[in-house]
């Protein structure tokens, strides 16, 4: 048979979401045409003006419980019945004084990730990229990272002068001593309580930003990496494959959504991937084999199942494999329209990260260990953290009760970062982040943040392990490629939001560790701040069924100086098959 469409080549729905086929100027008429507006403006509602009302209200409750503990203490106790109302309202304040001091913390972090630092990451990148766009053909290398240093204490200036003028503007309508009465007027005290949380927002971004320039101009500048060593190594070495993008689809002939047509169909491709890691491994033995993030196009079922059914045709290799999750195994809404929102009680994201925890548990589950943050200690695996919830996570995967939610946060939030043990004290460890931002929104999934507490988690780990060697390995790049950007798009919105102040908390490890990511879908060996980072290609994007594309196989030493670092890369290369899924 012969179709006039034939369906295996798609269509123009396949290139729906696609940023290689459409500009983002179309996406974003589509995005504006196809969103919901009730469930954006609740989704606001829940991330920005629930926090900030929080924020605002935290010291007006906090100065009115103090007042009326004041005013009862001052006046004559008569009797039993004053002294059990100063001793309830003591014990409710003290009670409540914890939680209300976390709950102001939560919304003070969570309006900081959303909207304080990206804005000066915005502003510190479009000059960068203004600037260089300019200038980079009459400047070197040196010239160009002091540009960039430069820039950075620019951006922290303009910043903290635009939000300091906010402060002056919302200055006189903040109130931040109350009173019970207050909670007579709903009304006031919201407003009250919103212009309390942009005085306090505006303050520390003020603050903030000066001292992230500061710190950002003082840092060394990201460089290309230079030749690879040429004296011979004595010490111990291992072999690393580095695959990264693999964007797992969940039917034969299915394109990616970013790619559309401009990509490969189906699974092909990466089948012929781990064919030749087979025989690679065969030949000169693998030690690891690492997927930094978005493994699945969508996070779907299907999708992971392809997956697993794919490595189960290779034990030997998936012995070797590890992976985290990308922004399209959590963030992606809808593989074909980026207008469509999760509210944040959803129970989509939180299937998405059982699917996730599911799929690595089958690989790695008993291999990788968590960190146990009260005990300051890596602990046991992640296998054994999920087994009492076996039960918990298949029944919220086939009802998604909301009931059901809270401790799987809990445990999703418990399992990073995973760790894999050094086999011995100064043997080579991994320890695995996730640095996906949430976000509620297709458009907008590509956010990367590190938690404070997984850089604690890698601390610990550290310290448990003094002698040892590590690959840190995450989805997102920790600092922008100090190499020109065909576009703004393609500076903002992709890093983490907050990577300089995460490769300052690694500089410690500088000699110790090498940072592996993925997401741009490029490769780029650099260095920054003592440390060696590795981004990896895509062998499953940015090409056609007849193109050929490529990964890396890493080899990382230990010198006899202790130093650790990156030997050499062996380019394999996937050649194309232009009817392989005929």
């Amino acid at each position: 048979m012969k179709p006039l469409i034939d369906p295996r080549h798609g269509d123009l729905e396949d290139d729906a979401s696609s940023t290689k086929r459409r500009s983002l100027l179309s996406l974003a008429g589509s995005l504006l045409a196809e969103i919901s507006l009730p469930k954006l403006a609740l989704s606001w509602t829940l991330l920005f003006l629930v926090p900030g009302l929080l924020l605002g209200l935290a010291p007006l409750v906090a100065s009115a419980w103090v007042s009326l503990v004041k005013d009862k203490i001052a006046s004559p106790l008569i009797g039993i019945w004053p002294a059990l109302l100063l001793m309830l309202v003591l014990a409710v304040g003290l009670f409540g004084a914890r939680s209300l001091l976390r709950m102001a913390e939560n919304s003070f972090w969570s309006l900081n990730s959303l909207a304080v630092e990206p804005i000066y990451v915005a502003c510190r990148e479009g000059l960068r990229h203004l600037a260089e766009k300019i200038l980079r053909s009459r400047l070197g290398k040196s010239q160009l990272a002091m540009l960039r240093a430069v820039i950075a204490a620019a951006s922290g200036i303009i910043i903290c002068g635009i939000a300091s003028m906010v402060i002056l503007v919302f200055w006189s309508s903040s109130r931040w001593l109350g009173n019970f009465v207050d909670l007579a007027s709903p009304h006031d005290l919201a407003s009250v309580a919103i212009t309390n949380s942009i005085v306090l927002v505006s303050a520390y971004l003020a603050v903030a930003a000066l001292v992230w320039a500061f710190a950002d101009a003082t840092m060394p500048q990201p460089l290309d990496f230079g030749p690879f060593p040429a004296n011979p190594v004595t010490g111990r070495t291992w072999r690393v494959a580095h695959l990264s993008d693999i964007h797992v689809v969940g039917e034969r002939y299915g394109f990616r959504i970013e790619s559309g047509r401009s990509g490969p169909r189906g699974n092909g491709r990466l089948n012929r991937v781990l064919e030749l890691l087979d025989v690679i491994h065969t030949n000169n033995p693998l030690d690891s084999i690492l997927i930094t993030g978005d493994i699945t196009d969508a996070g779907r079922s299907a999708e992971w199942s392809e997956l697993l059914k794919a490595i189960a045709a290779y034990p030997r290799l998936a012995e070797r494999i590890l992976m985290l999750p990308g922004n399209h195994d959590l963030n992606i809404v809808d593989r074909a329209n980026p207008a469509r929102l999760d509210l944040p009680m959803s129970p989509n994201r939180k299937l998405r990260r059982l699917r996730f925890l599911s799929g690595v548990d089958a690989l790695h589950g008993e291999r990788v260990r968590l960190v146990d943050q009260t005990g300051g200690r890596v602990a046991g695996s992640l296998s054994e953290a999920l087994r009492p919830h076996h039960q918990e996570i298949a029944r919220f995967a086939d009802v998604g009760r909301p009931r059901l939610s809270r401790s799987l946060n809990e445990l999703w939030a418990a399992a990073f970062p995973m760790i894999l043990p050094p086999d011995r004290n100064d043997g080579l460890g991994v320890i695995l982040l996730n640095s996906n931002a949430d976000t509620h929104f297709s458009f907008t999934n590509a956010l990367g943040l590190v938690s404070a507490e997984q850089v604690r988690g890698i601390d610990i780990a550290a310290a448990q392990f003094p002698q040892a060697y590590w690959i840190i390995a995450l989805h997102h790049h920790v600092v922008e490629y100090p190499k020109a950007a065909k576009t703004l798009s393609e500076r903002i919105g992709t890093a983490l939001v907050n990577g300089n102040w995460f490769v300052r908390r690694l500089q410690a490890l500088g000699g110790r560790a090498v940072i592996m990511h993925g997401h741009r879908h490029i490769d780029w060996f650099g260095r920054c701040a003592g440390l060696v980072i590795l981004s990896a290609p895509s062998p499953v994007m940015e090409a056609t069924d007849d193109v050929s594309t490529y990964f890396y196989i890493h080899t990382l030493a230990a010198g006899a100086d202790r130093q650790f670092g990156l030997l050499s890369a062996e380019r394999i290369v996937v050649p194309g098959q232009p009817e392989a899924d005929n």
